[in-house]
């Protein structure tokens, strides 16, 4: 299999600094040649005395029509590169993007311009959302100023990728963000009350910084899942998302430990109390945030049974 690298974003993103950094660095050195299939000529020019260097050839594809398994297996014959990269075009839609079938995908990074960031979020959040969704690492750029803006960036994002790394960047280098007082909740609360708005915040919140909330105690109205392979005792209470679009939901929810989970049928609304707990749990891939109830009643559906991030 060939790997390939794929860099998102849209133009002036800060996709051609970042590869151009990329290739100058020791740990990207190789004896083999690596592709550089670039999709749309930016202001940022590629650096000739780099690519030679790395071993790396650049070729353009310009043209959408263009970008096909045929001509990429033409590029593979020409250069028999070991590696590919690909600068992603951020105007072409990313779920149609078709590779020959011996490339696999083995990481795709997006890149954001943080001053514009609001405006395509507004105006392109199709587009943004299949960028954004199976991307493993999020480069939010030239950020200065910005700081009171980032835990709603990172919330937007968070709603359509729920396991991305996000890093936020100013002319200084990276910023450390905490943003434990943006919480739209009391931390220190004897039982944090998660409302409609809340909920989302929290579960977000919850997959990064579950220290926060080991031995709190959260309450909450959710909808009930129960997944076949789960535990008699075990059941997920969660809601319903919109991460970009009407027609593009997520489920969001952990796991809950009760008792009388067997009491519960799928879709039932219940109002549940939980104390969070740390523990490893197989969907997670390792530890995570597992609930253990302390109370769970049956209860009316909320008037707005979808949360939204907007």
């Amino acid at each position: 299999m060939k790997p390939v690298y794929v860099i998102n974003g849209f133009l002036e993103s800060g996709k051609s600094e970042f590869i151009n950094y990329t290739i100058a660095q020791p740990y990207f050195q190789s004896r083999e040649t690596t592709l550089l299939i670039v999709c749309e000529e930016g202001e940022v020019e590629y650096d000739e005395k780099v690519l030679k260097r790395s071993r790396t050839v650049c070729e353009f594809i310009e043209n959408r029509e263009d970008f096909t398994p045929e001509n990429l297996i033409a590029l593979e014959k020409k250069y028999k590169p070991g590696r590919i990269i690909i600068e992603w075009n951020g105007m072409w839609n990313y779920k149609e993007i078709k590779l020959p079938w011996h490339w696999k995908i083995e990481q795709q990074i997006t890149t954001i311009d943080g001053s514009t960031f609001q405006m395509y979020y507004a105006n392109m959040r199709s587009l943004l959302a299949e960028m954004l969704r199976k991307s493993e690492l999020i480069i939010f750029n030239r950020c200065d100023g910005m700081e009171e803006q980032l835990s709603s960036f990172k919330r937007n994002v968070k709603a359509v990728n729920q396991q991305a790394e996000i890093v936020f960047e100013d002319s200084e280098g990276e910023i450390n963000t905490l943003f434990e007082e943006d919480l739209p909740f009391d931390l220190n609360a004897d039982i944090i009350v998660l409302d409609d708005q809340a909920y989302g915040v929290w579960f977000l919140d919850a997959l990064d910084h579950i220290e926060r909330y080991e031995g709190k105690t959260v309450k909450f109205t959710a909808t009930v899942a129960r997944p076949e392979h789960f535990p008699k005792d075990y059941f997920v209470p969660g809601r319903l998302a919109m991460t970009c679009c009407a027609d593009d939901m997520a489920f969001l929810g952990f796991a809950c430990q009760y008792d009388g989970a067997a009491a519960f049928k799928e879709q039932d609304w219940v109002e549940v109390t939980a104390v969070v707990e740390r523990k490893y749990w197989e969907d997670y891939k390792g530890e995570g945030p597992v609930l253990k109830a302390v109370k769970v009643v049956k209860t009316k559906a909320p008037k707005e049974e979808v949360i939204s991030f907007t």
